[in-house]
């Protein structure tokens, strides 16, 4: 059991804790009105680490206890701290912590972490845009400002080699990012009770206990203003200006910098984020191209030409679209919808399907170069498989003891086998529920579409309501219905992602996705021999194609996403941080310490970088999954991303305290979900065009069904396309229930969108010839297009090589070396041995004599 006492000396007080052969002091000090000052009173010792307590209740003795075995535990592994009060809350007492230089030797080498030991004498290949310098350097950060560093050959630190290291300055050789990563590695393994076999130990059991209100790394000024003090390197003011602030959204990242100051993991995330920024921008030239092609001819579609002519659309008669309420109507209203739905349904947008497979396949393989440029130079190769520590979560809850069935050694493991079986099991069930809740959502809105659909249909088509008749060329039924559908489902994914926040902690499940919106009947179809007509057999589809309705929920749900994830990151952390500030007024800026205005910002979430990534992992899910219905989301994907790095930027620079440094070697478990969507894009894309689409029936009329009435297989023309698609059905078969209430008595036929034999046919209302010729060319379409896609996908994937020349020749270089460096130092110290020997060999002979 620890004493603690408490005594005052002079205008100083001691907490002092006496353990077994051990005494350690804390302590507290005064502000010395330097609020730029990232060192402790001394002006030696640097600050690594801080952290926050704040007693509130001077009778809670069982925190106050915790709180000195903590800062116990911290000395006695060799930290160094010291107390200051808040010069805003008297309750609040910031606890400084440092590591002396040899605590920084001895765990740079438990984290493996890589120094440098020779100036690189290699350089990577040159780039081509070189010639160009004086043009490119304008979207670069300014050199002036953020001086390139010299380049070294790098290897795991060991202590005990000190001066095979390039060791210039011993306050400067390990970086702030290292130092805050040792001081934190430190306080996540401090113990803090110990009873038996449970030890107890981690800063983030004492964060959520309560213990400490905050424990973050400084930075290092503020974002708007350089430090006074001559030894900051002032990072975040550099950041802020050529990185953060909007005026250089056009800037390149100073990547280096950024993996500097916030760590491996910040680093690749950006470097992630800016190099597929830039591939979008291929694709979205592509796509702009294809829309503007789609454009340019919906005046011109031969279809839709047919749709909008009185004499051919004018005289077409369809059937109601609803039961009773709804009355006839005739095909030349959805004139503006059909030349819309050309813009996208034409065969540009085959095309850029095609090269959006493609795209994605090069996008990875070149992110998997660069990847590894990365890693090299940020020193991350094989950090994964050899670097990386075990939580220390994981280690507080190892009391269960297991045989290692490749060592043969017992070992400390978290949970029994059948305790494991029972978390899973558990983790199931969560996961099966939500999917059946995303389900559930999915039927809801597919029922809505429908009763939306047939109550706009009786609306919009209604004679009599005059007041709606400017309206009736612009908003057609199932234009209506499909908006208000997708707010709905864009609604449903927002409640539904809150709700996975606040329940699961896995991999949440994006609620919802676009209907299909094809044309497959619903319901029964009346057969021959009279059976009634049944109104869910019409299609809610435009005569002219229904890929217009998932252009339609899929910009939607995809801008409002994005404008929505924009304004929450933005005004959220800037509320908050505002509301703080007020309440805290007291003391101006200038006045306030470091630490203490880094503790009026937002601390980063619990899962960090987990929701930027699922942002644009379903970012970009839309743009591969559905791109052949919507080829203008790659340009909508590159503008938000354009805006998005700025947002995260300005969000961590300015919002949040300093992020804890964390090694990564790549974007972990996203990498293979990108993979996965990659190859699932090309299924989606295949299907969207030959199920939702009307590409593959217009090219099946094109060449197989419009030269039979000129007899001339030369001539191909899509003249009559739109009459060869729509199935007449005769009035008479409606039902009482069905059968519109007001009846026009010129007409006998109406006319809907199926490949069926009309009235008077002997295989009256089956499908005709030309529906199994769509049905075979649909499936034909999907075999040979993914086939073609994903031999092509393999090939780019083999020729690709993940890793560049220059890089694996600069890995065996660097490795030469360090065995080079290593056999250098193993022979003279054997040699030093073996003289040592050689010198000691006759003294032990002799002695070993006379003892005989």
């Amino acid at each position: 059991e620890l004493s603690i006492q408490v005594c005052l000396e002079e205008e100083y007080e001691f907490r002092q804790v006496d353990l077994p052969g051990l005494r350690f002091c804390c302590p507290q000090v005064e502000f010395n009105d330097k609020p730029d000052s990232l060192f402790f009173n001394d002006g030696v010792r640097r600050i690594d680490f801080i952290l926050v307590y704040e007693d509130e209740d001077k009778k809670e003795f069982e925190k106050r206890h915790t709180f000195q075995r903590h800062k116990a535990s911290l000395m006695e592994m060799g930290m160094e701290l010291e107390a200051t009060k808040s010069v805003i809350d008297d309750k609040l007492l910031f606890v400084k912590v440092h590591m002396p230089w040899d605590v920084q030797c001895t765990y740079a080498e438990v984290l493996h972490i890589k120094l440098p030991i020779q100036l690189n004498d290699q350089s990577l290949r040159p780039s081509p845009l070189r010639f160009f310098s004086c043009i490119t350097k304008r979207f670069y950060p300014n050199e002036d400002l953020i001086t390139k560093e010299a380049e070294f050959f790098t290897a795991p630190f060991e202590k005990d080699r000190l001066d095979l290291f390039y060791v210039r300055d011993k306050d400067v050789f390990f970086t702030a990012s290292m130092r805050s990563r040792m001081a934190f590695y430190i306080l996540s393994r401090a113990p803090y009770e110990i009873r038996g076999k449970i030890k107890k130990f981690g800063i983030t059991k004492l964060l959520d206990g309560g213990v400490y209100k905050a424990a973050y790394p400084l930075h290092d000024c503020r974002f708007n203003v350089t430090s006074k003090e001559e030894s900051c390197p002032n990072e975040r003011f550099l950041l802020y200006e050529e990185w953060a602030h909007p005026k250089s959204f056009y800037k390149m990242q100073p990547l280096n910098l950024i993996r500097k100051y916030y760590g491996e993991k910040i680093g690749i995330y950006f470097a992630w984020l800016g190099f597929y920024t830039r591939m979008l921008a291929l694709a979205a030239v592509v796509g702009l191209s294809c829309f503007i092609y789609g454009y340019k001819t919906q005046e011109t579609s031969t279809w839709s030409k047919e749709v909008c002519s009185p004499d051919i659309g004018g005289n077409i008669v369809m059937c109601p679209q609803c039961d009773r309420e709804c009355n006839y109507w005739k095909l030349n209203s959805t004139c503006e919808a059909s030349k819309k739905l050309c813009i996208f349904d034409n065969f540009g947008t085959l095309v850029f399907a095609v090269f959006m497979s493609i795209w994605v396949t090069l996008f990875l393989e070149f992110w998997k170069r660069y990847q590894a440029e990365l890693e090299y130079t940020w020193d991350t190769v094989e950090f994964l498989e050899q670097e990386e520590p075990p939580r220390p979560e994981y280690e507080a809850k190892c009391i269960h003891e297991r045989k290692n069935p490749v060592t043969g050694v017992k070992e400390l493991v978290p949970h029994t086998a059948c305790e494991r079986c029972v978390r899973v099991s558990i983790g199931i069930g969560t996961v099966l529920f939500w999917i059946l809740l995303i389900l559930a959502s999915i039927v809801a809105i597919i029922v809505y579409r429908l009763a939306a659909f047939f109550a706009f249909s009786a609306k919009l088509r209604a004679q009599d309501l005059k007041e709606l008749e400017p309206l009736k060329e612009y908003v057609t039924p199932q234009m209506a219905t499909s908006v208000t559908a997708s707010l709905i489902s864009f609604v449903v994914i927002m409640i539904l992602n809150i709700l996975y926040e606040r329940v699961n902690t896995n991999i949440p499940l994006e609620g919802g996705w676009p209907s299909r919106g094809s044309g497959l009947p619903l319901g029964k179809i009346p057969e021959r021999g009279g059976t009634v007509w049944s109104q869910w057999a019409v299609c809610y589809c435009d005569p002219g194609g229904c890929l217009i309705e998932l252009t339609t929920q899929l910009s939607i749900i995809m801008g409002g996403k994005a404008i929505w994830n924009n304004i929450q990151e933005v005004l959220l952390p800037w509320v908050k941080n505002l509301i703080l500030r007020h309440c805290t007024r007291g003391a101006s800026e200038a006045a306030i310490p470091r630490w203490e205005q880094d503790y009026r910002l937002q601390p980063l979430p619990k899962l960090g970088l987990f929701y930027e990534y699922l942002e644009m992992v379903i970012q970009f899910g839309f743009v591969t999954l559905f791109v052949a219905s919507f080829p203008l989301a790659p340009i909508l994907a590159l503008v938000n991303n354009v805006f998005e790095i700025r947002v995260d930027a300005w969000k961590i620079t300015t919002q949040f305290r300093r992020i804890v440094p964390e090694k990564a070697q790549d974007i972990g478990a996203w990498q293979p979900i990108l993979q996965g969507i990659a190859i699932l894009a090309v299924a989606t894309n295949a299907m969207i065009i030959a199920f939702t689409s009307d590409m593959i029936p217009r090219l099946v009329y094109y060449w197989s069904f419009s030269v039979y009435p000129y007899g001339d297989h030369s001539n191909h023309t899509m003249q009559g396309y739109i009459n060869s698609s729509l199935s007449v059905f005769n009035i008479d078969d409606f039902s009482n229930y069905s059968k519109p209430l007001m009846t026009p008595y010129n007409i006998t036929t109406c006319r809907y969108r199926d490949f069926r034999y009309g009235p008077g046919h002997p295989r009256q209302y089956e499908y005709t010839i030309y529906y199994w010729h769509v049905i075979a060319a649909k499936m034909a379409f999907i075999i040979v297009v993914e086939h073609i896609v994903y031999l092509t996908k393999f090939i780019l994937s083999y020729v690709i090589p993940d890793v560049p020349y220059a890089v694996r020749e600069q890995i065996k270089r660097e490795k030469y070396l360090t065995q080079v460096v290593l056999h250098e130092t193993n022979l003279k110290l054997v040699t030093k041995l073996a003289r040592m020997d050689e010198d000691i060999r006759p003294y032990s002979y002799t002695h070993d004599y006379k003892v005989f």
